[in-house]
């Protein structure tokens, strides 16, 4: 799956590595957290409980009956008492396993709630100021955008799938069924789909508005603080999850930090083509006499200068695509499905961090 920024990556981190040993996640759990008692201990404590609950009345029995009635009884209830410990076991394992479940699920729900509310909120903020821009202009309906709309609808569903996808990965990724690693890697190519979905997603609608996924309005506070074109810089996102994963080869650092430089350069370019439209808008904007009366032909060329923003955009997602390629491709499948994790959760984190700070902002 090329891209059309491919020509950035150098040519050492375009390579498929042979994955490394993966090491397991978990210990042995075995034991499950119960005292391990031998045979032997369980045959004479249970020889102690029975001759002292024996009723008077057998004593006259004859010894040798009694002990062979004894011996025939005890590795029955051995067997019994152990399939009973097993069952103890396998049910506090499911019983714990499904309260994290839920705890997890009610953590995102409460995300969930958070997000629809501050989209709420955004999409409040940006028809407000669609109003204000069509009052001026002297136009008496509101400016809707049906492309942003629905945009932000399906943005709200790319959010909770990602999420779901991210609780499937996650259990995946801890599981210690050896058959569980075929999965592991459907579910890390879904979670690159999904990310490649939403570039897609962004591309149409800034063909609508650009200036709506440059601003970042359809983010969150802490999100837009470090937006860049309208998403996030790859150089950054490398910063982030490499040390969240297991222990990389001599070759997977290598191919890692020349994709870092890669990017880094991809995004200076970037930024500095961005720069200079923006001085070039300046000029086309303030060209002639301000304050001189009409100026339509400077807003009209202005508009002109305006165009190749869209490019701008499409191209940060092309990197931002280019970039996660070359991840998957260096990384084993296990290391990927971490990427994936620490990414998502990252985002979830500003999430957060801007609830509280909208909270904070309530009760100052």
């Amino acid at each position: 799956m090329d891209s059309p920024t491919s020509q950035f990556v150098s040519s050492r981190s375009m390579g498929i590595f042979e994955p490394i040993h993966q090491m397991s996640m978990w210990g042995d759990f075995r034991g499950n957290g119960f005292p391990s008692t031998s045979m032997a201990e369980i045959m004479e404590a249970d020889m102690k409980l029975d001759n002292q609950s024996e009723d008077t009345s057998h004593e006259m029995l004859e010894p040798s009956n009694k002990c062979d009635q004894e011996a025939s009884k005890h590795p029955d209830k051995v067997l019994r008492r152990l399939a009973q410990n097993r069952e103890a076991a396998r049910k506090s394992r499911m019983r714990k396993k499904a309260y994290v479940q839920q705890l997890e699920t009610s953590r995102l729900k409460l995300i969930q709630v958070e997000q629809e509310l501050e989209r709420a909120r955004q999409r409040g903020q940006y028809v407000g100021s669609s109003t204000l821009d069509a009052s001026y202009l002297g136009y008496s309906a509101t400016v809707k955008n049906s492309g942003i709309n629905a945009f932000e609808m399906e943005y709200g569903h790319w959010v909770d799938e990602q999420n779901k996808q991210m609780i499937e990965l996650r259990d995946t990724l801890n599981s210690i069924n050896i058959d569980d690693e075929r999965k592991l890697q459907i579910l890390v190519e879904d979670g690159m789909k999904h990310y490649y979905n939403l570039f897609r997603m962004k591309e149409k609608v800034a063909k609508s508005d650009v200036f709506y996924i440059m601003s970042g309005i359809w983010k969150t506070p802490a999100e837009r603080f470090l937006l860049w074109m309208g998403g996030f810089r790859p150089s950054e996102v490398l910063r982030v999850v490499m040390p969240q994963l297991e222990v990389l080869d001599e070759q997977q650092q290598m191919n890692i930090s020349s994709l870092a430089q890669s990017c880094q350069q991809a995004e200076d370019a970037l930024t500095q083509g961005m720069e200079k439209l923006q001085a070039t808008l300046v000029e086309a904007v303030a060209a002639g006499r301000l304050g001189g009366g009409s100026y339509l032909p400077q807003v009209s060329t202005a508009v002109e200068r305006l165009k190749p923003l869209v490019m701008f955009v499409t191209q940060a997602d092309h990197i931002r695509q280019e970039a996660l390629q070359q991840i998957y491709h260096i990384l084993t499948t296990r290391q990927a499905a971490q990427a994936l994790l620490a990414l998502a959760e990252y985002s979830q984190r500003l999430r957060a961090l801007s609830s509280l700070w909208t909270t904070h902002l309530r009760e100052s």
